[in-house]
């Protein structure tokens, strides 16, 4: 690589500069203490495990979007984290080992071995909460409505616009493939063609099916769009009695979110199959105006701890915290910063450190020289140093 292009960074690798990173850090610090209030304690992953751990029974989507190396002290192959859920579910069911309900939150960066989207880089930091311990949609309802409730507090409505939540249930898809009595490699090409809403794939992967079967997964593809959408599934589906299940499970999310989040819009995908492949019910993501891809995805993933030596229900979500940053609220400073001189006086140096546990930004002027971001000086007077304003331009 020539010298003048050392300081390039590989495609969808980006850093974060002080401003922004300043906002992502503050936008951090308020949602983890919004989940703390609901009763979610913070755990760290680590940003790498044994592939054996990492990628069991989670599918092959989240095997392909991991980076891969050798482990030179056990010649064990090691993975960087690409999605933080399934290491939290290891936590829930091996680290902790808890009875009942457990609720855990977390955040930390992630890698990706290729962009999701074209407007996704491949370093999504991720922010997440998990319930374990509860099969009952009681459990999605409020994961659902605290993953509303971060994006209510995170957001510049102004510049965001609404928040419309895309609600999916995989066990829609599962009951119509189960009662189809489709498996194998025709099941993987309905999902494929379903995952891109593509009629002729899907008439090409479905030969072999009955008549029945081929109207409920060509219905699929068009269950799509406002609430009304589950009165015309019901219709389509009625002979898949597990498909109605699930369809009452939706229901009752758009219900609540109806009543708790008004003013947030609600679209039905049912052929959307989201995720890693480990979703077993509910799936949602949420959108703001203005952003590409979803801000924050999510669903139910019973059983993954299995893997681990304790089947769990599961249900959770995760931000893209740097997706969600791009619309929220500018951060609010602890006031202007303060200029002090460079000396070495015991009633300066009193002083700068009362001033910092007070949660004031105090910056020394290395050389005589102000930081320009200071808008306020220490000035020695008859009672001591005390604080007055920096004019314009002054700069000794």
């Amino acid at each position: 690589m020539a010298s003048n292009e050392r300081w390039l960074l590989p495609d969808g690798i980006d850093e974060l500069l002080p401003e922004r990173a300043a906002s992502v850090e503050a936008l951090r610090r308020a949602l983890l203490d919004e989940c703390a209030r609901w009763g979610y304690r913070y755990v760290i992953p680590p940003l790498v495990e044994f592939t054996d751990s990492l990628l069991v029974g989670l599918g092959a989507d989240l095997d392909v979007l991991t980076c891969k190396f050798a482990d030179r002290n056990s010649g064990r192959m090691l993975g960087v984290r690409a999605d933080m859920t399934p290491q939290v579910a290891r936590i829930d069911a091996h680290a902790l080992g808890e009875a009942g309900v457990t609720r855990l939150c977390y955040t930390g960066s992630t890698l990706h071995s290729t962009s999701q989207s074209t407007s996704a880089g491949r370093s999504p930091i991720q922010l997440g909460a998990e319930l374990y311990g509860c099969a009952d949609i009681s459990a999605d309802l409020e994961v659902i409505d605290l993953m509303l409730a971060l994006m209510a507090r995170a957001s510049n409505e102004e510049r965001s616009g609404p928040i419309t939540l895309d609600v999916g249930h995989v066990g829609v898809y599962q009951a119509v493939i189960r009662h189809s009595g489709i498996d194998g490699d025709a099941a993987n090409a309905i999902f494929d063609a379903l995952q891109r809403k593509s009629l002729p794939d899907l008439d090409e992967a479905a030969t072999t099916s009955s008549a029945e079967a081929m109207s409920a997964l060509r219905a699929l593809v068009n269950l799509h769009g406002g609430p009304e959408v589950l009165q015309q599934a019901r219709i389509c589906l009625a002979s898949v009695p597990e498909a109605l299940v699930a369809l009452d499970e939706v229901e009752q999310v758009i219900q609540s979110v109806q009543a708790v989040h008004p003013s947030v819009s609600v679209y039905v995908d049912l052929a959307e199959l989201r995720g890693f492949q480990y979703h077993t019910g509910l799936v949602f993501a949420a959108y703001l105006e203005g952003v590409g891809t979803a801000v924050a995805t999510g669903g139910r993933y019973d059983n993954v701890g299995a893997v681990f030596g304790r089947s769990r229900p599961a249900t959770g979500f995760a931000f893209d915290l740097k997706a969600l940053m791009a619309t929220a609220r500018a951060v609010m400073g602890a006031g202007a910063l303060v200029s002090a001189p460079d000396l070495k006086d015991a009633e300066l140096l009193e002083a700068v450190r009362k001033l910092r546990a007070a949660g004031r930004s105090v910056v020394t002027a290395l050389g005589g020289t102000h930081d320009p971001r200071c808008k306020e000086l220490l000035v020695k007077g008859d009672d001591g140093w005390m604080i007055q304003p920096l004019n314009p331009g002054e700069n000794q």
